[in-house]
């Protein structure tokens, strides 16, 4: 039977989740693997699982996809099993190699190439010669989660950019797996026309244990520039081609540069079996953000300022937006809702893990902040699957939207819900689909 199956059938017996056990887990050096997990595997005790044993079994589920999308990657961008993750750390790893947004959705619907190619570089980046560039360059030029923000954000909640601690803009990637890929293209759903012809819902490939099947994955990436504030060696970091392209941002001027980045923020949404409308994993760079109402634990912040006593906290800076500007007054960012206790004590267990292969792992300055999942993924009254936890959010990429409120604060199930195709239909969880041309 599924979790999300083994709760309702726990929940109709009418006893009350009980919210204690998550915490007496044992305390294991979990396994590293650069195998992609293909469902959650339920722990006993206890049995039935219990709300909180569940939320842990999902939470080992996201750790084990982080280390996996994040292990060092061969060149066709398979995981290089003679390596461990945090070891050859200026190598990319796995998901770095996948299908950006902006190489899918091409201009006037084109067809875009096939796994394993990319599309040239912007005009913007025409002064750059390719063969010059570091293998693997991102190309970042997107400055909110969402495209067009300068102009119009497509998903119904306030958003902004996020500024950092120099001042600069922070930037964004969405990325697919080739299963996900292939599905768009076969389809023909990167365009308008043909989503107008498949004229039917989205129904992206899940993962499948039984065939060993990897699923439909997405991967939803926050950086910002190195130097100033920022010790490189406390980031995942890549060379990336950061730029302002008028064809995407309204008003900007033709911009690109070479810029090295570090990673701050990272969803991963994985489509499995059992649970069709994803699941939902969050982590972010230990140095984000403080929680609101606790004592401050450092003395410098990603995105804080603790000597700012008249910063306005988890709210979108002025208008206009303009990534061009040299200096933009820095955002001010809390974490609404804290990590709980069961979560920060899996990832100590994964950072000693992490720690004994690699003492100085880079990947000990990330956390996951918790998964979200259907607890009823069949439930016929709610299309989301009565998501638990109710809200997740990430301080980087639900920045002005946290918190605990319906229909305001950030839920990815609650919102992707809602996500639709440039012809209607159902996009199945994504919003990607409405980036056709």
């Amino acid at each position: 039977m599924a979790a999300s199956g083994l709760l309702v059938a726990f929940l109709a017996q009418g006893m009350a989740p009980d919210v204690s056990g998550a915490g007496k887990q044992a305390a294991t050096v979990p396994v590293l693997s650069p195998t992609i997990p293909l469902e959650i595997t339920v722990t006993s005790p206890p049995s039935p699982p219990t709300l909180a044993s569940l939320q842990h079994d999902f939470d080992v589920f996201s750790w084990q996809m982080f280390v996996a999308l994040n292990w060092p990657a061969n060149a066709d961008g398979s995981p290089n099993t003679k390596l461990t993750i945090g070891q050859a750390p200026r190598d990319s790893v796995v998901w770095q190699h996948w299908r950006e947004s902006r190489s899918i959705f091409l201009p006037k619907g084109e067809t875009p190439p096939p796994w394993g190619q990319n599309t040239p570089l912007p005009a913007v980046c025409s002064g750059i010669n390719p063969k010059t560039l570091p293998p693997n360059t991102l190309r970042l030029t997107q400055i909110g989660k969402t495209p067009n923000l300068l102009d119009e954000s497509s998903e119904p909640f306030k958003t902004g950019p996020l500024i950092d601690q120099n001042g600069r803009y922070t930037r964004y990637e969405i990325l697919t797996n080739e299963t996900m890929f292939n599905y768009i293209l076969g389809n023909t759903l990167y365009s308008k026309a043909g989503q107008q012809a498949f004229n039917a819902d989205a129904d992206f490939p899940s993962s499948d244990p039984k065939a060993a099947q990897v699923g439909s994955i997405m991967v939803k990436a926050a950086w910002v520039e190195m130097g100033g504030k920022y010790d490189p060696s406390k980031f995942f970091t890549a060379w990336a081609l950061v730029y302002d392209n008028p064809a995407e941002q309204h008003g900007v001027k033709p911009f690109c540069k070479l810029e090295k980045v570090g990673l701050v923020g990272l969803h991963i949404a994985h489509k499995t079996a059992d649970e069709p409308q994803w699941i939902w994993s969050t982590f972010e760079n230990v140095a984000n953000a403080p929680t609101q109402g606790e004592k401050l634990q450092r003395s410098a912040y990603n995105f804080f300022d603790p000597a700012c006593k008249d910063c306005q906290v988890n709210e979108p800076p002025p208008r206009p937006w303009n990534p061009e500007n040299a200096y933009t007054k820095p955002s001010q960012i809390e974490r609404v809702i804290a990590i709980t206790p069961e979560a920060k004590r899996l990832n100590d267990s994964f950072h000693r893990a992490l720690a004994a292969v690699t003492p100085n792992s880079v990947w000990l300055n990330y956390e996951l902040v918790s998964t979200q999942w259907p607890t009823n993924a069949s439930s016929r009254i709610d299309p989301t699957g009565v998501p638990a936890p109710s809200f997740l959010a990430n301080t980087t990429l639900e920045s002005y939207i946290q918190g605990e409120v319906k229909q305001t604060s950030s839920s990815c199930m609650a919102c992707h819900n809602n996500a639709t195709t440039t012809a209607g239909k159902s996009a199945d969880f994504t919003y990607l689909l409405q980036r056709a041309q």
